[in-house]
Order: structure tokens, then C-alpha cells, then sequence
């Protein structure tokens, strides 16, 4: 349900590999089910199981896929800028694109929850922290990235990377969340990661997924 599982799903089918997918429902509070803890002790999504090894974080997920299952492909040589983007970008999705988000995710909901008599209090602390702080964050981001999408039609060069599908999920959500703040081509390429055909595949495999709509 809208979890950032869904691309690794992606990058599974991107590299062929065979795979079970074990569902964990978030609750009513949207946290994962206790059950989770028995994978991992963080008890959170995603997580992975191959072999005896079990990793957590989408970023460590990804990189592992890649270095264990990519044959060279899905990251750049090292050693070149190409390689220093694709780290960027690994560690930017998460760390500088997704908190913003969260927080513009934690306003719309607390606004959806307070009572009716403290509403316009609520309101008024929403809208000062989003003009002071969440909106000319994602403006100066979203920013940043339509430059480097107009400089090259992947995150980290001229071919799709690990990278790409890191950048997936906050991307997607922020057409959700924040679709003001995304310039044309970075439209143009959240829509040319969906037409993907293993893209189309992992969504079928995953579920419910209202991001990729």
C-alpha cells in the first residue's frame, strides 16, 4: 500500500531474478505490523531476504541488487563523474528530497485529524511553516533537479541506474504531494520510468500503488 517496496520490486524485475514477495499491511496508524520485527528488528519496509542475508534500507537494497545481480550494468564505471552522480543521487532521494515531503505528508494529516474549534490554529501553523520552510525547500530542490534532467536523461548519465530507481518513490510522491514544484522534465521522466515494460510488471506484482497513477 503505496510503499516504498515498490521499487525494488522494480529493480528485481528490471534485473530478472526471481523473487517472493511476503506483504506486511500497515495498521490503521500506518506504522508496518509487529510480524515485521521478525525479519528485521527495525520493523520496517523494505527489507530483503537472500540466502542468510537480510537487508533493510531501500539504498542498501538497491546497491546489494546491483553489485550482486547487475553484471556490470544499472551503475556506472568507477571512478568517473558518472559514478560520483550515481552515489549522489543514491543518498539524495532519501536524505534531501524525502524530509520535506514527510513533513508536507504530517501537516496534511494532523490538519485531517485536529478538531474542528482548533482547525484555524492548525491552519495558520501550516501555512507559516510551509511558506517559511517546506515550500522554497522544494522549490530550490525541484529546482536542482530539473537542471540536472535537462543536462541528461538519467540521474547519473546517459543510461537508466540504480540511482533512477532510488529516485523513484519521492519523485512519484511529490507528484502526489507536490506536483507544483516539478519542472517538464521531470515529468517526462517519472512517465518514462512508468512506461517502462519491468515497471509495468512490478506493479502487477506488487498491488495497490496510487504513486504510479
Amino acid at each position: 500500500n503505496n510503499s516504498r517496496s515498490q521499487r525494488v520490486i522494480w529493480l528485481l524485475e528490471e534485473l530478472n531474478l526471481n523473487y517472493e514477495i511476503k506483504k506486511y499491511q500497515r495498521g490503521s496508524d500506518q506504522r508496518a505490523p509487529k510480524e515485521l520485527e521478525e525479519v528485521h528488528s527495525l520493523g520496517k519496509s523494505p527489507v530483503i531476504t537472500d540466502g542468510t542475508k537480510t537487508i533493510a534500507e531501500s539504498g542498501a537494497i538497491i546497491e546489494y541488487l546491483v553489485d550482486t545481480y547487475g553484471n556490470g550494468a544499472w551503475k556506472p564505471a568507477l571512478g568517473t563523474d558518472d559514478a560520483l552522480r550515481y552515489t549522489h543521487w543514491l543518498h539524495f532521494a532519501e536524505g534531501s528530497l524525502m524530509p520535506p515531503l514527510l513533513l508536507t505528508l504530517v501537516f496534511s494529516s494532523v490538519l485531517r485529524q485536529v478538531p474542528f474549534f482548533i482547525r484555524p490554529i492548525a491552519n495558520g501553523i501550516s501555512s507559516a511553516v510551509h511558506g517559511k520552510l517546506i515550500d522554497p525547500d522544494l522549490k530550490r530542490i525541484g529546482a536542482y533537479i530539473e537542471r540536472e534532467l535537462t543536462a541528461r536523461p538519467w540521474f547519473a548519465g546517459d543510461v537508466i541506474t540504480g540511482a533512477d530507481v532510488q529516485m523513484s518513490f519521492p519523485l512519484e510522491a511529490a507528484a502526489s504531494r507536490a506536483s507544483a514544484f516539478l519542472g517538464p522534465k521531470t515529468r517526462e521522466w517519472v512517465a518514462k520510468v512508468h512506461a517502462r515494460p519491468a515497471y509495468q510488471r512490478a506493479l502487477e506484482a506488487g498491488g495497490e500503488y496510487a504513486y504510479a497513477k
